[in-house]
Order: C-alpha cells, then sequence, then structure tokens
C-alpha cells in the first residue's frame, strides 16, 4: 500500500485524538527547470481533545499550508488527517462542519456593524435567530466590543478587527478551532484581552490549532506546542518541558537553539 493509500480505521482507535496528522506532504510543482516545493515534507503528530496545541515556525516553514489541508482547503500529496474522526480526503463534509477558523488576514465585511457581521455568520451555518442573538450578545460583552457593536466594521482599528474577525470564527460554537496568527498588530494590552479569551475558549473544551509569530504568546497559552521548519517536524512537547530539555528560560530559545533562525526570518 502507498502511503497516500492510508487505512482510515487503523487511526480511529485513539477516541481522545481530536486531530490526528499521519505522514502529511504537500508539494508544489516549480517553475520551469526547478525542482517542486516541498511545503510540508511528512509531518505526523496528534492534538488531543481539548487542547491547545501551537504550530510554530519561521515564514515560509509550513504551518498555513498544514492548516489550509486540515481545513479542506488544500489536498495533500501524500498521507492525510483526520479531523474528529473524519478522513479529510474522504470526508471533507463532515470535517467542515466541525471545524471554524480565524483567518490570518480579517475576513470581515466593512460596511457591516460589528454585530451584523457576528449575525451574518451565523446565518451563513443556518443558526436559529434567537441563537444567533444569544451568541452575538455573548460573545460581544467578552471581549469587550459591545459598545462598538453598532460602529461599521471600517471604523474599527485593527486590533479590533481582529477580535471581531475571531468572535466570528466562533459564532457556531465550534469544536474544534484554527486560529491563524489570531493577534497580529494588536496592541499588548489588546493581545493580553485576547488572550484570556482564547484560554476561556479552550477552557470550554475546544480543541484549538494557533499559529502564531509571537513566542510568549504560545508558551503562555499552548499545552503543547510543535515547531516546523522547511516543511519538517523539528520538535514536539509542552513548552516548559522542551524549555528543561534543552536548557533554556524560554520557548523562544528553544526555537531558536533548534532552528538557528528567528521565527520571522523567511526562508
Amino acid at each position: 500500500m502507498s502511503k497516500s493509500e492510508i487505512n482510515e480505521s487503523k487511526f480511529k482507535s485513539n477516541s481522545s485524538n481530536a486531530i490526528e496528522v499521519i505522514d502529511l506532504k504537500k508539494h508544489f510543482s516549480g517553475k520551469k527547470g526547478l525542482d517542486d516545493v516541498k511545503a510540508v515534507d511528512g509531518i505526523s503528530f496528534d492534538v488531543k481533545q481539548g487542547e491547545l496545541f501551537g504550530l510554530l515556525g519561521p515564514n515560509g516553514a509550513g504551518k498555513t499550508t498544514t492548516i489550509n489541508i486540515l481545513c479542506g482547503l488544500l489536498k495533500p500529496t501524500e498521507g492525510t488527517a483526520v479531523i474528529g474522526g473524519y478522513d479529510v480526503r474522504k470526508n471533507l463534509k463532515e470535517v467542515k462542519e466541525l471545524i471554524s477558523v480565524c483567518p490570518q488576514e480579517a475576513a470581515v465585511f466593512p460596511f457591516l456593524t460589528g454585530r451584523e457581521n457576528i449575525e451574518y455568520f451565523g446565518n451563513m451555518h443556518l443558526m436559529s435567530k434567537e441563537k444567533i442573538k444569544e451568541r452575538a450578545e455573548e460573545l460581544l460583552k467578552l471581549l469587550d466590543l459591545y459598545e462598538a457593536s453598532k460602529r461599521k466594521a471600517k471604523h474599527y482599528s485593527g486590533g479590533m478587527k481582529r477580535q471581531l474577525n475571531l468572535l466570528v470564527a466562533l459564532i457556531n460554537e465550534p469544536n474544534i478551532l484554527f486560529l491563524d496568527e489570531p493577534t497580529v498588530g494588536m496592541d499588548p494590552r489588546v493581545r493580553r484581552k485576547t488572550w484570556e479569551f482564547i484560554g476561556s475558549v479552550k477552557n470550554q473544551n475546544r480543541t484549538i490549532i494557533l499559529t502564531t509569530h509571537y513566542i510568549e504568546e504560545a508558551e503562555a497559552l499552548c499545552d503543547r506546542v510543535a515547531i516546523i521548519d522547511y516543511g519538517k517536524l523539528v520538535t514536539l512537547g509542552p513548552p516548559k518541558e522542551l524549555m528543561a530539555e534543552h536548557e533554556v528560560n524560554n520557548l523562544e530559545e528553544v526555537f531558536l537553539k533548534i532552528t538557528g533562525r528567528r521565527i520571522l526570518e523567511g526562508i
């Protein structure tokens, strides 16, 4: 059997795992005369139910490509992933019913108010009007956007748009949430408030995969982190254990020690 012909039942045995990534590869065809680009090159890891899992790496390391495969936006070249018991290659419809995504770029409508944005996406999920109103009220208060909820999003600051982006992703109460650099552009005060909010979401037994360029964010929030570089998994474990293993004082020093590059450095 080839690696792409994964025996799905083999990876459903551990019900405590919300996500299982199995020898995942994604190669893009190179330009004429150039080799293929191995954006993701055979990574495997699992994410437990209710875990906040960090996916770290320099620019171009393969983080966003991995997230896009897990969300069904890209098809893997080889390997697969099982999300909530469903193979992304075979059961994409069922996978999409379990997940929600907060993308890098704020996916909000500038000419709708904050509340209207949340309600719009609630309607997209076919939620009842009563449930949409209840969830919108709850979410807006949790991130202190209630007073600004009647203003059009085009008048929001960059940090407020990021927060609204996060609320939109949570309107349908997803079991599994992908956060792709959710706090970029936020000032330190708003970022800390958002960290608290993300932690409270995790405490509701939701599974979260977080990508971030703020190493201190991953150190503060994540139960475990995986560091990838050049499309390969370099290390994986709880932040404190990785710091002890490498005899350093913080997670950023772990990152520098094993990759030799700062996280914002490109390939």
